[in-house]
């Protein structure tokens, strides 16, 4: 079997693509529970809202 080498590869190289997921989905959540999480994305969106917002007032204002 010439390919058994490369599913091998390609399984260790599958693996550690999930282990860096699993990492980084950890890092995003810090152990929050949803409520928390819903609460913390809301607020970024807010202050993202906010700044966009400002930003086109800005734009607005300037070019009058």
């Amino acid at each position: 079997m010439t390919r058994g080498n490369q599913r091998d590869l390609a399984r260790e190289k599958n693996f550690k693509k999930q282990q860096e997921v699993l990492k980084r989905e950890r890092r995003m959540n810090d152990g929050l529970t949803v409520e928390q999480r819903k609460f913390r994305d809301a607020e970024m969106m807010r202050e993202k809202q906010k700044k966009k917002q400002e930003l086109a007032t800005a734009t607005a204002a300037s070019t009058k």
